[in-house]
C-alpha cells in the first residue's frame, strides 16, 4: 500500500482550493484520483462546505415549503410501486420507485416529482431488467412517507395522516394519476351483445387499477368518489384486487386528467 505524507496531501489541497480538477492534481502528484477525491471531501466537510453536510431541510421538521401537487403524485407512485430501503453503506434511506421501461414518460414524470419534493437531494436511475428504479436518498423519507414500515404494504395498515389527506384533497387528480402510473393502466375492453338476432362485438376503453392492499384500493376508490368517477370492483380468480372504471362519462373524466401511460 502506498501512503502519502502530510506534505503531499497539503499540496493537493492547495491546488484543489485553487480550482484545479481532481484528475489534474492526481496526475501532477502521482496520487490515485480516488485518494484526491477523498482528501477533497474530508477537507470540505471539515470546513462545513461538503454538499449536504448540514442536511437537507424537511417540510415536516423544518417547515420547508412542499410542492403539494408533486407530492400528491409521488404519494400515489409510492403506494403503488414505491419502497423505502435502509442500507448500512448509506447514511440515509432511499426511496425507490420501480417503473417499467415501456413507459419512459412516466419515468421522467416520477423523477421530476422527486426533484420537486426533494429539491436539495440528488436523484438517480438504476437500470434493471425491463425497468428502472428511480431513486432519491434522504434521512427525512420516513417524515414524508409515514406509511413506511417492516414488511410488504399489503400486510400492514395503510392510512394517510391528516396533513397527507389534506394534500390529496387539494390535488386529488395528481394522487389518482400517481396510482394509475404505478399500478394501473388504460386499456381496451370488449363485450358482445345480440343485435337483431346477430351477436356483435363492442370495444370500449376503461381504466384498470390492481393492488393487493385493501387499504390502498380504498384510498383510490374514496378519491374517485370525491371526483364523481364511477367505479366497480372486479374479482378475478377469486381475488378482489381490481378496480375498473368503464362508464363513458367517468372514462372521459379520467382521460381529461390522467390519460394513458406514456
Amino acid at each position: 500500500m502506498n501512503f502519502h505524507g502530510t506534505e503531499v496531501r497539503q499540496k493537493a489541497l492547495t491546488l484543489l482550493r485553487g480550482g484545479a480538477r481532481n484528475a489534474e492534481v492526481a496526475h501532477q502528484l502521482n496520487v490515485p484520483k480516488g485518494t484526491i477525491g477523498y482528501w477533497l471531501h474530508m477537507d470540505r466537510a471539515k470546513r462545513g462546505e461538503c454538499p449536504g453536510r448540514q442536511g437537507a431541510k424537511c417540510p415536516r421538521c423544518d417547515g420547508r415549503p412542499l410542492d403539494h401537487a408533486s407530492y400528491s403524485y409521488l404519494l400515489g407512485l409510492y403506494l403503488g410501486d414505491g419502497h423505502i430501503s435502509h442500507y448500512s453503506k448509506h447514511r440515509s434511506p432511499s426511496l425507490m420507485i420501480t417503473l417499467d421501461d415501456s413507459w419512459p414518460g412516466v419515468q421522467n414524470e416520477a423523477e421530476a416529482a422527486l426533484r420537486a419534493v426533494f429539491p436539495e437531494n440528488a436523484t438517480c436511475r438504476v437500470r434493471k431488467t425491463g425497468c428502472h428504479n428511480i431513486k432519491v436518498y434522504s434521512k427525512h423519507l420516513p417524515c414524508l412517507f409515514p406509511q413506511h414500515g417492516p414488511g410488504r404494504k399489503h400486510a400492514r395498515k395503510i392510512a394517510l395522516e391528516h396533513w397527507q389527506q389534506d394534500i390529496v384533497n387539494e390535488h386529488p387528480w395528481e394522487f389518482v394519476r400517481g396510482l394509475i402510473h404505478s399500478d394501473g393502466c388504460r386499456n381496451m375492453n370488449w363485450t358482445t351483445r345480440m343485435v337483431r338476432g346477430e351477436r356483435k362485438r363492442y370495444e370500449y376503453p376503461r381504466y384498470w387499477f390492481t393492488n393487493v392492499s385493501d387499504d390502498i384500493r380504498q384510498l383510490y376508490t374514496d378519491t374517485l368518489d370525491r371526483l364523481g368517477v364511477e367505479w366497480k370492483h372486479c374479482t378475478r380468480h377469486g381475488k378482489p384486487y381490481n378496480v375498473s372504471v368503464a362508464k363513458r362519462a367517468s372514462v372521459a373524466l379520467m382521460d381529461a386528467h390522467v390519460g394513458p401511460k406514456h
